[in-house]
């Protein structure tokens, strides 16, 4: 599937398409990897996972929404727990 294309410069370097950017989540810094397989070069973002991602093999059930009522008394009940004196 083409997704778009790119011009090398003089100087060997390339503009990456804003939809392949945006595809693989790339933002400046980000390392590219790239393999040769006969006539096919394959370019992949290289060990850079996304917190989504990351969250997703963490936490692969998800939790069950709360109310906020819920989320505040849980947020009293920790800060008395930890803040209690011993």
């Amino acid at each position: 599937m083409k997704v778009a294309k790119s011009r090398l410069t003089g100087q060997g370097q390339i503009s990456v398409p804003a939809e392949v950017r945006r595809r693989l989540g790339l933002a400046a810094g980000s390392v590219l990897e790239w393999e040769i397989e006969g006539d096919l070069v394959l370019v992949r973002r290289a060990g850079r996972h996304s917190s989504e991602e990351l969250h997703q093999v963490l936490f692969p059930v998800k939790p069950r929404k709360r109310s906020l009522p819920e989320l505040e008394e849980g947020i009293r009940s920790h800060m008395r727990k930890r803040h209690a004196r011993r």
